[in-house]
C-alpha cells in the first residue's frame, strides 16, 4: 500500500504524537479508510519529512506518532517564481498542479489585459484559497517537502515591477530563444500569458521592467502548455532535470 503524504501547518518532531486538523484526519479516515497501525509521512515545508504510524483513529480525532525523520530534499536548485495571466477554469488548475510538480516556488496569478477570467474582489481570497490547495497536493503527491506559495491576485503592470534576478517573458514575437539566454543566477522569474496573450503594452512595460522576450519554437502553444514548457525547459537548461 501506498504511503499517504500530507502537508501539515504545525511543529513536527520524533516521538511527538500529532493530532490532525480536521481537513486531513477527514481525508485518511474517510477517503482512504486509514485505519490504527497504518503509516503516513508528514511535512511542514521545514525541510524534510516525517514518517510516522496512526496511533488513534475516531470520529473525533486522528492522531498520528511521529517516529522518524528523514532530512531529504527533491527541491531544484532554482528559485523560480511564475507570473501566470489567469485562465480559465481547469486550465488554470492544471496549470498550477503540474508547474508545482516542475519545481515552481511561487505562482502569481495575475490579472492581464486580455484575461478572459474577471474574479470580483469578494471571490478573490477564495479563489487564491483553492489554487493554493491545488498546489498543496501537488506538492503532497510529487515529494516536495515544501508547500509552494500561490500569491494573491495581482495587476501585471504592479507585479512586473517588482520582480528580481533572470526575468524572462514568452513572445511568440521575440528573436531569442530560451537556449541563447545566459543565467548567472538560481532566482528566475517567469511570465506566461493568458489565454489572448499579452497586449502591446504590457509587452512594452514588460521589456521596460527588465524581462527579455523569449520564443519557444514555431508553434503557438495554450497558456497552460507554454508554462509546462517553459518550466522543463528552464529545469533542463539550468536546474534539475539534466541530473544523473
Amino acid at each position: 500500500m501506498r504511503i499517504s503524504r500530507l502537508y501539515v501547518n504545525q511543529a513536527l518532531a520524533v516521538q511527538n504524537a500529532v493530532q490532525l486538523n480536521n481537513e486531513c484526519a477527514h481525508y485518511l479516515r474517510s477517503v482512504l479508510r486509514i485505519k490504527k497501525g497504518h503509516l503516513v509521512i508528514l511535512f511542514n515545508g521545514e525541510g524534510g519529512e516525517y514518517q510516522g504510524e496512526i496511533t488513534e483513529v475516531s470520529r473525533k480525532e486522528v492522531i498520528v506518532t511521529l517516529t522518524k525523520f528523514d532530512n531529504i530534499s527533491v527541491e531544484s536548485n532554482l528559485s523560480i517564481t511564475l507570473g501566470l495571466g489567469i485562465s480559465r477554469g481547469e486550465r488554470m488548475d492544471f496549470a498550477i498542479q503540474k508547474s508545482v510538480e516542475l519545481g515552481v516556488k511561487k505562482t502569481c496569478p495575475l490579472v492581464t489585459e486580455h484575461c478572459s477570467v474577471q474574479i470580483k474582489d469578494d471571490k478573490k481570497e477564495k479563489k487564491v484559497e483553492h489554487w493554493q490547495k491545488i498546489s498543496q497536493n501537488a506538492a503532497e503527491q510529487s515529494g516536495r517537502t515544501i508547500n509552494p506559495e500561490v500569491a494573491n491576485i495581482n495587476s501585471f503592470s504592479n507585479w512586473v515591477t517588482q520582480q528580481t534576478g533572470t526575468k524572462l517573458f514568452l513572445d511568440p514575437f521575440a528573436k531569442k530563444s530560451l537556449v541563447e539566454i545566459k543565467n548567472d543566477t538560481n532566482q528566475i522569474t517567469l511570465l506566461v500569458g493568458p489565454e489572448g496573450g499579452f497586449s502591446e503594452q504590457e509587452r512594452t512595460t514588460a521589456i521596460a521592467s527588465g524581462f527579455i522576450p523569449v520564443k519557444l519554437g514555431p508553434r503557438i502553444l495554450r497558456t497552460e502548455t507554454a508554462a509546462l514548457a517553459v518550466l522543463t525547459a528552464v529545469q533542463t537548461l539550468w536546474g534539475d532535470l539534466n541530473d544523473r
